[in-house]
Order: structure tokens, then C-alpha cells, then sequence
């Protein structure tokens, strides 16, 4: 399945934010979800299950300037292998404006036993411009092997790049889940804080397997292990 969704946000000259687009195909399925506030609060909503083997999905995001974008989603995305063993793909292109503001905030992406799947995220910022991306990736299901997946992020900032960072796990890679990866531990995550009117907070150890690290940049980088999904989120709820 090849399906595209397209979200477009601009400042509306009341202080607020406009969809001027809003365009999803199944399984990528778009509803505003208004909260009262001066952001739009978009939700993604998986029609179908997956994505499975073969699934090639694509989200595009633009924010312009002044304006302020949530995205979030209903539910965890399970990646679920294909009959044939295709990989599945989700690619996920985002630009924000000076002065625009961007919150990436979806559920866990779940890497099922026997998936084959690819992530990748590509994010360009102008200067000026504010960013919260969260990612969290879960080894399986439950009492469960995960399969393979891998999940890239790049971000630039102001025509120069801000982060590089890429993560393999599954039968596929060996030593993924020892002390040089993951230990062990069946959820990783990161949230990516980008904020040119604040200054980066000083790095820090948050807890056993969770720091925080500024970057070069106006930008700040939380990074954390857990045994579950409910305790990574503790690392990076916002």
C-alpha cells in the first residue's frame, strides 16, 4: 500500500494557526482536534493495521512563519511483517519557518516479530524557528522478539545540519540489544528540543538510562532506555 498525507499550517493574522491543507490517504487518516489554544492540534489516526511489509507511507509536513503546529496520534503504530518479506517504509519530511513552531508527538512505534521496516525522518529549519520531535521505538510486542527495523532522523537548522542519528535493531543487526546499544532494554527513545529564544539546558543525567545533552546549536537532545514503554515516556512526556 502507498499512501500520502499532507498537513499545511499558517498563521492565520489573528495570533492563531490555520490547516490550509489537510489531506490524508488510508491508512494515514488526518483530524483536527482543536484544544482552544493559539496551536493547531493535528491527530494521526491508522485506518488500517500496520504498517505491514511493503506499506509505503509518507507524511509531509509544512509550518510557515508565526505559525504553530501539534501532531500527535491516537495510538501506537505496530509494524507488522508482509507475506513476501517486503520491507515496509515510513518517511516523514517536515519544514518550519522562522518563527514557526513544530511538536512532533506521536505514539511509540511498536517493531513486531519477523517486520522489516525502515523510518525515516528529514526535518529543515529556518533560523528563527522552535521544534519538539519525540521518537520511541519498542523491541516487540509483548513476551515477544522484535523484528528489524531502523529509524534515521536529520534536522537542520538555519541551512546548517543539527542532528545525525540512527538506530538498527533485530536478528538482522548483531549486538543490538547489548551494553554497546541498547542493554538490553526493550524501549528507546529521544526528544529533540530546538529553541532559539531559549538558551540549552546544561547536560544532565536524568535518571540510569536517561540524559540530556545540549547540541551545537540552539537545541537540546533527551535520550533514554527503559524496560517498557510506560517508563520511556516518564524520560520524554511533555
Amino acid at each position: 500500500m502507498r499512501a500520502l498525507a499532507r498537513i499545511v499550517a499558517e498563521a492565520d493574522g489573528r495570533g492563531g494557526t490555520r490547516l490550509a491543507r489537510l489531506r490524508g490517504e488510508p491508512p494515514l487518516q488526518l483530524r483536527h482536534t482543536p484544544d482552544g489554544s493559539a496551536t493547531a492540534t493535528v491527530h494521526l489516526i491508522g485506518s488500517a493495521a500496520g504498517p505491514l511489509g511493503g506499506d509505503d507511507l509518507r507524511i509531509e509536513i509544512e509550518v510557515g512563519e508565526g505559525a504553530a503546529l501539534c501532531v500527535r496520534s491516537v495510538a501506537a503504530s505496530i509494524a507488522l511483517p508482509g507475506r513476501d518479506g517486503t520491507a515496509s517504509r515510513m518517511t516523514v519530511t517536515a519544514t518550519v519557518a522562522a518563527g514557526g513552531e513544530l511538536r512532533w508527538l506521536p505514539e511509540q512505534l511498536v517493531a513486531a516479530a519477523g517486520c522489516r521496516h525502515q523510518a525515516t525522518s528529514t526535518v529543515e529549519l529556518s533560523g528563527g524557528a522552535r521544534l519538539w520531535w519525540r521518537e520511541e521505538l519498542i523491541c516487540g510486542r509483548h513476551d515477544e522478539r522484535p523484528g528489524d527495523a531502523v529509524v534515521s532522523t536529520a534536522v537542520d537548522y538555519d541551512g546548517g545540519p543539527l542532528l545525525r542519528q540512527s538506530l538498527t535493531i533485530g536478528p538482522g543487526t548483531p549486538g543490538w540489544d547489548g551494553p554497546a546499544v541498547l542493554g538490553g532494554a526493550r524501549a528507546t527513545g529521544s526528544l529533540l528540543l530546538v529553541d532559539p529564544h531559549s538558551p540549552p539546558r546544561p547536560p544532565a543525567v536524568l535518571a540510569d538510562t536517561a540524559v540530556r545533552m545540549p547540541l551545537t546549536g540552539p537545541a537540546t537532545l533527551i535520550t533514554a532506555t527503559g524496560p517498557d514503554a510506560h517508563t520511556l515516556r516518564r524520560y520524554l512526556d511533555m
